[in-house]
């Protein structure tokens, strides 16, 4: 049975967080969160409370006591509950050549309670293919000023977005797409300042018919 660190620590990699952003998103001390995982220190309960809660758990899984995440599932063995939640869809976002970035909010997607993400937006075109990520894909967005060099991330260039692998090198940006009939897009000196990344791609989804 785990403990409570390596639960912890186990939720937090599945949600695709550093330690830097659960502390963002529960308000707890990125330090705290360092020595809760390294099994150094002691949660007070007000924390477990908050940090079940984020992640949707029950106090008992998150200590390590139980293999059974949520009351439901405890209660009834052999079916159990799609929890959803909304997301609000911020318009298009270009798979292919940048698109004009008017954020127009058209509305909320119901997806999975899993997805840790601040919104979402529709692809366009076919740029990201070999991602799996489709035309006409909605693309769920968490908000982030940087990533990691090869994370998907929906980047603003001027006053136009796209989806795209983002590298940063000393002196210039490449954004690649996942189809190799895409040539890269560099960007450097004076060309930096019109860049912006608005978030980091966390998931996705397909219409299912």
């Amino acid at each position: 049975m785990s403990n409570f660190a390596s639960r912890l620590k186990e939720l937090r990699k599945e949600s695709g967080l550093t330690q830097i952003e659960l502390s963002t998103k529960v308000g707890i001390s990125k330090s705290s969160i360092s020595m809760y995982e390294a099994n150094s220190r002691k949660p007070e309960l007000e924390t477990l409370e908050a940090l079940a809660d984020y992640f949707n758990v029950n106090m008992d899984y998150l200590l390590g006591k139980s293999n059974i995440r949520s009351h439901a599932e405890n209660l009834i063995k052999n079916i159990f509950p799609i929890e959803k939640k909304k997301f609000p869809l911020l318009g298009n976002v270009a798979c292919g050549q940048p698109i004009l970035a008017t954020e127009n909010f058209e509305g909320y997607i119901e997806s999975g309670s899993n997805i840790h993400a601040d919104f979402c937006l529709k692809a366009k075109g076919d740029s990201m293919v070999n991602a799996r990520i489709l035309d006409g894909d909605i693309v769920f967005i968490r908000k982030q000023e940087m990533v990691e060099n090869g994370e998907i991330a929906a980047i603003l260039i001027d006053e136009e977005a796209t989806l795209k692998r983002f590298y940063m090198n000393n002196d210039f940006v490449q954004l690649i797409a996942e189809n190799p009939s895409v040539p890269p897009m560099i960007y450097k000196k004076e060309e930096l300042n019109g860049i912006r990344i608005l978030g980091k791609a966390i998931a996705f989804q397909s219409d299912v018919i």
